[in-house]
């Protein structure tokens, strides 16, 4: 019996769609909207071609996210970008194979 490939590539794009459909299902935002900021976010880049769902896609997922947690006022542009700074840190301190923590 052969295991099914994973349907994400990696466990933060998982975590992205996860926490996505999370804000979604608890009404801080509909669907079709979404569905549009993130398509408009992926023309923008030009990524108008067919996606693997790799980290092409999923980086313009988070810059969608992002840009709409900054638009309602859930999160600060430069709290986030503190944020992304801090675990880009702690991840490239950390041993291969260890947990990312961002305790130093």
């Amino acid at each position: 019996m052969t295991r099914p490939e994973p349907v994400f590539e990696a466990p933060w794009h998982a975590q992205l769609f996860a926490l996505t459909v999370h804000l979604n299902e608890a009404g801080r935002f509909d669907w079709p909207d979404w569905a549009a900021r993130f398509s408009a976010t992926l023309a923008e880049h030009g990524l108008a071609r067919e996606l693997n769902g790799g980290d092409d896609y999923f980086a313009a997922w988070l810059e969608t996210l992002e840009a709409l947690l900054a638009e309602k006022g859930w999160a600060e542009a430069t709290a986030v970008a503190e944020m992304r700074d801090a675990w880009e840190a702690a991840y490239l301190r950390t041993p291969h194979g260890d947990p990312v923590t961002l305790d130093g």
